[in-house]
């Protein structure tokens, strides 16, 4: 896996475009990672972490990581679209104050949700904690950061 590259790569790459802050949009994004966020937890309790649920479990920590810091682009006025959006997203962590640890974790559960998707990659419990413990700690920083 390769290094992320920096978000302002991105934007002269036209991947990400400056617009006007969408509220509404970022507003929907963030009430979606709530409730993805309260679900996760759920099936956690119900499920357990195992490697039968770990895929569908490293899934949802990704998507609710991503919904927040697609809220905060929006909110800063930043959409990213078409080929490398995601991985845009990724890197706009560092700029929003994520060490580069947790931006290359984000951008490995990227890469995994990506192999799943396409590839039909299958993870295991081990990995599906880290990711979770991940999305917990991550979760509450970027909903601090969206107040």
């Amino acid at each position: 896996m390769k290094a992320i590259r920096h978000f302002e790569e991105f934007i002269k790459d036209n991947v990400v475009k400056k617009q006007y802050p969408d509220k509404s949009r970022a507003k929907f994004l963030i009430e979606e990672s709530e409730n993805s966020y309260n679900n996760l937890l759920k099936i956690i309790e119900k499920l357990k972490v195992s490697d039968d649920t770990a895929n569908m479990l490293i899934k949802v920590c990704y998507d609710i990581l991503m919904e927040l810091i697609r809220a905060k682009m929006l909110l800063d006025g930043y959409n990213a679209s078409g080929f490398g959006a995601h991985e845009a997203e990724v890197a706009y962590m560092r700029t929003v104050g994520f060490n580069e640890r947790d931006v290359q974790f984000a951008d490995q559960l990227r890469y995994f949700r990506n192999g799943m998707l396409y590839y039909g990659t299958m993870l295991e419990k081990n990995y599906a904690q880290k990711a979770i413990e991940f999305t917990k700690k991550q979760y509450l920083k970027l909903r601090e950061m969206l107040k």
